[in-house]
C-alpha cells in the first residue's frame, strides 16, 4: 500500500519523489492542512479507501499512514 500512497502523493499532490520515504512525516513532505484534505479525497477516489483528514493527521509517518491504508483496505 506504500507504493500506492507514494504514487498518489507524486501524481496528484506534486510531492517530490525524493522526499517520500516510510519514515517521512507530513511536515517533511510539506503537506499543509488543505493538502491533507485533498489527499483524503484522492485516496477515496483513486484507491477506494475512505480515510478522514483527522485520521491522516494522526499518523506519525508515511509508513504509519500506509499501514492504516492497508488496514482500511482489508475492511472494504
Amino acid at each position: 500500500m506504500y507504493e500506492e500512497l507514494k504514487q498518489v502523493l507524486v501524481t496528484n499532490l506534486k510531492v517530490d519523489r525524493e522526499v517520500i520515504r516510510p519514515t517521512a512525516t507530513l511536515e517533511d513532505i510539506e503537506l499543509d492542512s488543505l493538502a491533507i484534505v485533498e489527499l483524503s479525497l484522492y485516496l477515496e477516489s483513486e484507491l477506494g479507501i475512505s480515510i478522514s483528514s483527522e485520521e491522516i493527521f494522526g499518523r506519525t509517518s508515511l509508513g504509519d499512514l500506509a499501514g492504516l491504508l492497508e488496514q482500511q483496505s482489508g475492511n472494504v
